[in-house]
Parts: C-alpha cells; structure tokens; sequence
C-alpha cells in the first residue's frame, strides 16, 4: 500500500530521475531506489519502474525535436532491433528473477561509463567502416535492449555509449536518438509487463506523471551544456550506480 507521503516521494524523484535520464544519465538510478524506499518489494518495483518509464519517451520526443529532424527513417529502422530486444528482455524477467543480472550488471554500467569518458580517443566507426558499423550497432543494441526489458538500470549510459561510437559522435543528438531508442524498448517491455505479469499501479501512476514532466527539461539541458561537462556527468552517474550494485546486497 502506497502512502501520501510515498506517492509525493515518487513522483519527486521520478521528476529527478527523468532529467537525469534523459539528459544522458541513468533514469532507474533515482527512480527504483525510490520504489524501494516507499515500501514496494523489489521485483514488483522493477516492475513498476519499466511501465512508468514509458513516460519519458513522448516527454523526451517532444524536447528532442531539434536533434530528431531528419532521423525517421534512421530511428523506424533500428526501432525494430530494439523491440526485439525489449520483448526477449520482459519475457526473460517474467520468468527468471532479476536478480541473475546482479553478477554482470556493474561490471557492463562501468564499461558503458568509461566508454564515455574515453569517447573523444575512441575512433568512430562512421562511413568509412560501415558494414562494421552496422555488426557492431545490431549486436549492442539488441543485447541492451533485451537488458533494458530484463532489469534496466544502465542501459541508457550504455546505449549513449553505443551510439556515440558508432554513428553520432554529437552528444546532444546521439542522446536524444538514445531516448527514443530506449523509449522504444521500454514501451515493448512494458506491455509484455502489463499483458503477462501484476503491476503495482499506484507507484506507477506518480513516477510516470514525475518521470514525464522531467523529460521535458533533460534533452533541453542536454542542449546547452558543454559536451564535456555532459559526457562527465552521464559517465560519473554510470560509475555510481556500478558501484551501488557491487555493493548490493546478493
């Protein structure tokens, strides 16, 4: 049972979680501790956070109009790659607990948060190697897209990551393409969630409403800060919630 006082904190932190998110960091890092911290168990805040953070991709849409123009048939095209990934993802949380992720998942989110820092050194795939461009783009987005329907936590930094290596080394932009890619996971494992698993729908209801309005605000910020500062920023979140999950508990 979600209290007042549980509710007010969750949509405060889902308004939180959604500029962090969408400006290039990791949504779940303030979004799922929230869930816990007002009494929901942790898989069926799990739960709740995948359905909630359906809200963000109109949210971040809207916000990210400048960086998407021209990018629809890119984003209908490698969309498909992510809805399978997302489906694989929910199914694979419907069946197993979340917690088989726990070993793997700091060690990826590092990964994912060095590879920002370093993003400026790392060559770019780009036209000249296109046809590796394409392996490794498919490859990483359908692992992190059935990782974003399973659990989740990081796979914004690791798609940032992903994408900025291999075909938009812009940060604004490859971040605005990372949100609706992520959106487009997300909506799929959602519905997988919805259709076959018990949602708790009074956390979802004020994280989705917090996590819209801050969706709103994050690609704007992401606009107008210093690429570096923004790389930093994503990446340090992406170190922080690594070590958080190192020290989880099993």
């Amino acid at each position: 049972m979600i209290t007042a006082t549980g509710a007010a904190l969750i949509g405060a932190a889902g308004v939180l979680a959604g500029i962090v998110g969408t400006a290039g960091g990791i949504t779940s890092l303030v979004s799922y501790p929230a869930l816990l911290a007002a009494g929901v168990p942790a898989l069926p805040a799990n739960m709740a956070n995948i359905v909630a953070l359906v809200a963000c991709w109109p949210g971040s849409a809207l916000a990210s109009r400048p960086e998407l123009v021209g990018r629809a048939h890119w984003l209908r095209r490698w969309s498909l790659v992510t809805v399978a990934g997302g489906v694989a993802g929910a199914a694979l949380l419907l069946s197993t607990p979340s917690q088989d992720f726990s070993v793997v998942v700091p060690y990826l989110v590092a990964a994912g948060s060095l590879a920002l820092i370093l993003q400026p050194a790392i060559p770019a795939l780009g036209e000249h190697h296109a046809a590796r461009q394409k392996a490794v783009l498919l490859a990483g987005l359908l692992w992190v897209s059935l990782y974003s329907g399973y659990f989740g936590a990081g796979s914004g930094i690791m798609t940032l990551a992903l994408l900025m290596i291999t075909v938009e080394p812009h940060l604004a932009t490859a971040n605005a393409l990372k949100n609706m890619l992520v959106g487009v996971a997300t909506v799929v494992a959602a519905i997988t969630v919805v259709a076959f698993g018990h949602v708790e729908w009074a956390a979802v209801a004020p994280l989705a409403v917090g996590l819209f309005a801050g969706s709103l605000i994050g690609p704007r910020l992401a606009r107008r800060l210093p690429a570096a500062v923004l790389r930093w920023f994503a990446a340090l979140l992406g170190i922080g919630l690594a070590i958080r999950l190192w020290l989880a508990p099993a």
